[in-house]
């Protein structure tokens, strides 16, 4: 299997993936309205995917361990096609609900098997390469589909999970015939000896690298769930200005990870999480200071480019120092990003209900939090390799 054949394979699957993802989010909101919720209930609805992600990601990476990436993998698209029809054809609130949790039981297998498949098929020279590749299908990915999304919207309501639901099945069809199994090419074995747990992962040596994934994915989200109402009320932006200005920083993000193999070879992931926490840190900053569509823009994709490089220079060192199997690694990695996300857009939505600009401050504090994080786990690898 050759790496140069399957990463754009890789890349294929997961910009698919994200598109039929990207393209239900502008219309669930007025869809889930139409059925009769309520914002707490919208809410709930947002985060009950990224709960049952939380739950299971750890258990599909496991069972990638065991059975193969391939079949994990398809499940995991087969769950987001299904639960897109289920959310099509929902007559009732409670359906919505059952779509989601559905959704996100099965969908939990996608990134943690993913990458747990570039694990497999790169050298540790080639890993960060491997991992910026995912990330930046998954950047494109997720720009592209609200953009269609809100083209289909103009039809019905119900169109764009009919859509999305047909793209994901494509894709899992794509994956069938095209995607070789890895497993059997990786060093990482089937079924390894050290076995991961909740326990061995908060008192693991590794427990600082999880721990800074979730202060990274805890500011994210919050940045996410109230920089539309920062910007309206410092700049006077609206809705498409905002979009416009998400995509920028998506694109810058996803420019720096196609670059990561260049960046890996060149200063290492140690040295890339580093200056990626620091770069998001300054975006931050930088944000309370917006002021227009240009300074907006300009201080998001700032924090786009710090923000992008580190969850996959984590991922790539995890896999490189963990000794138990590359999926299961992954797997906990993904319910750290999706506790952060359940956490983040509540906790941004109180602070922000504070002082407009305390989500931002925040984000400061948890980038050096999680620049703190890893200069801990830095120490103790050192003083470990000298044992």
């Amino acid at each position: 299997m050759k790496l140069n054949k399957v990463l754009p394979t890789l890349f294929l699957v997961m910009f698919l993936v994200m598109v039929g993802f990207g393209i239900i989010i502008p219309v669930l909101p007025f869809y889930a309205e139409e059925l009769g919720a309520t914002p707490t209930e919208l809410g709930l609805l947002m985060a009950v995917y990224s709960f049952m992600q939380f739950i299971f990601a750890p258990m599909w990476g496991r069972i990638s361990d065991r059975v193969g990436r391939k079949p994990v993998i398809m499940i995991g698209i087969f769950g987001l096609s299904l639960s897109f029809f289920m959310l099509a054809l929902s007559a009732n609130l409670w359906m919505l609900f059952a779509a989601r949790i559905i959704g996100g039981i099965l969908s939990a297998a996608n990134m943690p098997t993913v990458q747990a498949y570039v694990a497999d098929i790169t050298a540790d020279e080639e890993r960060g390469k491997g991992m910026g590749i995912i990330g930046a299908a998954t950047g494109l990915g997720f720009i592209c589909g609200p953009a269609i999304g809100g083209v289909f919207t103009n039809i019905n309501l119900q169109a764009p999970f009919y859509i999305s639901g047909i793209l994901s099945f494509l894709t899992m069809i794509l994956v069938l015939f095209v995607l070789k199994e890895s497993i059997h090419l990786s060093t990482n074995k089937a079924t390894p000896k050290n076995k991961l747990s909740w326990a061995k992962v908060f008192r693991g040596p590794l427990s600082m690298l999880y721990f800074l994934q979730f202060f990274i994915s805890l500011s994210l989200s919050g940045l996410e769930a109230t920089f539309a109402y920062f910007a309206a009320e410092t700049a006077g932006l609206g809705a498409v200005t905002l979009g416009y200005i998400f995509m920028i920083m998506g694109l810058a993000s996803a420019a720096v990870q196609g670059s990561m193999g260049r960046l890996t070879k060149k200063y290492g992931e140690a040295v890339i999480i580093q200056m990626g926490i620091l770069i998001s840190a300054i975006g931050f900053g930088l944000i309370l200071f917006t002021q227009n569509f240009t300074t907006a823009a300009i201080f998001l994709a700032v924090f786009g480019i710090g923000n992008g490089v580190i969850r996959p220079s984590v991922s790539s060192l995890l896999t490189k120092q963990s000794k138990t199997g590359h999926g299961i690694v992954t797997g906990y990695l993904s319910s750290f990003d999706s506790l952060g996300r359940i956490i983040g857009p509540v906790l941004g939505g109180l602070l922000y209900s504070i002082t407009i600009g305390l989500p931002y401050i925040s984000g400061v504090f948890l980038s050096f939090m999680a620049y703190t994080l890893f200069q801990v786990y830095s120490s103790k690898s050192r003083q470990a390799e000298t044992r």
